[in-house]
């Protein structure tokens, strides 16, 4: 089929996006695959189940591929506003906009020469996937000189000699050089309860279910799920490692216990312990923040094994006793930090580590604007270049991917950090403070309902548990910018709750309380608000506007008076 709409044409017989000057638009076979599935169902909201079962068939794969498509066809049509395809809340993706479609011939192409198939593949957001008959393009015969293209053929033959010199020096080089060893299998096992107990039956049944699932998305691993339950060994016997878990009641809880097992040795490295209050939510909440506790920790611990830091002694000393200034959050100690941590990369100055908890360091001088305007964009540049630095060197870090995920969108850097910040979720797909950026990005790029989602997430997820009030704070921001002011203040109050010593939230809520028409409650709210950042003004309240959009722009702008009504300085 040949699809038009607005002055695009989408070439299935090319496998070719054009645009209106007629030239083709670069896409990934993944998404093309979903824009060709979008414009034959235009005007019909497909759900993210529908989307994912077509495009990545008999895979598992995170909605953070899902995301990056529409991200990347969005990009790719202009679709800045969201005006083609829409996000419908709570359904799933409508493409809302005039489709023509019309049947091309098949086109007679001379027969190419004998051969072997071409790979056609565009690439893949999760390994190899069979080609459609109706995406697979026609191969067109070239001149040739021995079989081979002329200008090529040369090339080629430069080519393999420096594969053969590489094949004798790939061990030297390093042991994955040249081709890389089959990536590490975990057998996830059943979790196990006591006897008789069909509540624990049923909550551990739907325990082991999530944590395979999550575990399957991450793209370093390959996990194996046991055939049957009355047979566990038989799927884990090919397996580099075991994953065993323990659910109990203690009391009004559900506490889970996770250990990994060596298959090969039978050696058992503990993991970790979650506990969740079976009045705290209801049972499905419970299921996902189970998993998610154990997920999160194993995913953190499998990185670490696999790609593995030399830390020293005292390197690990310096980063310690840096975090611990950092995490103060007054000048003082950040100065303090600051050159503890120089002088930690000055005796060492290859050290990775020390180089990520600089730049983090740095990164949090930014936010709080503890640099001067020149400094602050020295130290902004410094920051970026040690993280690519560190990225380069170990591209599979889950810290320096983290650290890059904040940088990016706390330098309002959306688009790069979008992507950054998925990288971090397909090592840790349960990682809460990766999510909390990829919303507060979506909420400054005006995608409000995106942004909900991604909070709601992280709270289903509820790890690492530290950081729960930030993503309770986005998902009050959220709700506020989409005018639900109601929604905003039961958000907003469960972050209080949890850290009360931050200005931001107040002033949130007292927007909130402000658009309900609760003008005592929101001058309360704005006091408090000042009493933890004095000084504050509407100047200087809100987060940079570069590279915001214009619908947040005007969203934030009426939560600013708001919150001058309320109290806040106006200069």
């Amino acid at each position: 089929m040949l699809y038009r709409f607005a002055n695009f044409e989408l070439d299935q017989q090319r496998v070719e996006l054009r645009g209106p000057d007629g030239q083709p638009v670069k896409l990934r076979r993944k998404a093309f695959d979903m824009l060709t599935l979008l414009a034959a169902k235009a005007g019909r909201v497909l759900s993210k189940e529908e989307l994912t079962e077509a495009i990545w068939p008999n895979v598992h794969v995170g909605e953070d591929s899902l995301f990056q498509c529409i991200r990347e066809i969005r990009t790719a049509l202009g679709d800045d506003q969201r005006r083609m395809i829409r996000v419908v809340p709570g359904r799933g993706y409508l493409f809302d906009v005039a489709v023509s479609a019309a049947e091309q011939a098949a086109r007679e192409e001379p027969t190419a020469p004998a051969g072997p198939a071409p790979d056609v593949d565009l690439g893949s957001d999760s390994g190899p996937a069979p080609i459609p008959a109706a995406v697979t393009a026609p191969i067109r015969p070239v001149p040739a000189w021995f079989g081979l293209r002329r200008l090529i053929a040369p090339g080629i033959v430069v080519g393999f000699s420096a594969l053969v010199g590489l094949t004798f020096a790939a061990p030297i080089l390093a042991p994955n050089f040249l081709f890389d060893r089959p990536p590490p299998t975990i057998a996830v096992m059943p979790v196990a309860t006591a006897a008789g107990d069909a509540q624990a039956a049923a909550m551990a049944a739907a325990v082991t279910t999530r944590l395979t699932d999550g575990l399957a998305k991450i793209q370093n691993i390959r996990v194996i799920v046991p055939p049957a339950a009355s047979t566990p060994d038989a799927g884990a016997a090919s397996a580099s490692f075991r994953v065993e878990s323990d659910l109990r009641k203690t009391g009004a809880a559900w506490r889970l216990e996770a250990r990994i097992v060596s298959t090969a040795s039978d050696v058992v490295r503990p993991v970790a312990a979650v506990t969740v209050a079976m009045n705290d939510a209801a049972p499905p909440m419970q299921q996902s923040r189970l998993a998610a506790g154990i997920g999160y920790q194993l995913a953190q611990r499998l990185n670490a094994a696999f790609f593995p830091s030399p830390v020293s002694g005292a390197s690990s000393a310096a980063i310690e006793q840096a975090v611990a200034s950092i995490n103060r959050t007054t000048r003082e100690r950040f100065a303090d930090a600051q050159i503890m941590l120089e002088k930690a990369l000055a005796d060492d100055p290859h050290n990775i580590d020390i180089g990520i908890a600089l730049a983090a360091l740095k990164l949090r001088g930014i936010q709080l604007t503890w640099y001067s305007a020149h400094d602050s964009e020295a130290a902004e540049a410094s920051a970026r270049a040690t993280l690519e630095h560190a990225l380069r060197a170990r591209p599979n870090s889950l810290p320096a991917l983290q650290a890059y995920c904040r940088f990016l969108v706390a330098t309002n850097q959306f688009i790069d950090g979008l992507v950054a910040c998925a990288r971090t979720l397909s090592l840790n797909p349960w990682d809460g403070m990766a999510l909390y950026h990829v919303g507060l990005a979506q909420i400054q790029l005006g995608r409000f309902d995106d942004a909900l989602e991604t909070f709601e997430r992280a709270d289903r997820y509820d790890t690492p548990r530290v950081s729960r009030w930030t993503w309770l704070l986005g998902a009050g921001f959220a709700s506020l910018l989409m005018d639900r002011p109601q929604e905003a203040v039961a958000w907003l109050k469960r972050s209080i709750e949890i850290t009360p010593a931050s200005g931001r939230p107040y002033m949130i809520l007292s927007a909130a309380y402000a658009r309900m028409n609760r003008e005592d409650e929101a001058r309360a709210a704005m006091a408090k608000g000042l009493a933890l950042r004095p000084n504050s003004t509407a100047l200087n309240v809100p987060l940079p506007f570069k590279n915001t959009s214009p619908e947040y722009r005007a969203a934030l702008g009426r939560i600013v008076e708001a919150n001058i009504a309320a109290g806040l300085p106006a200069r």
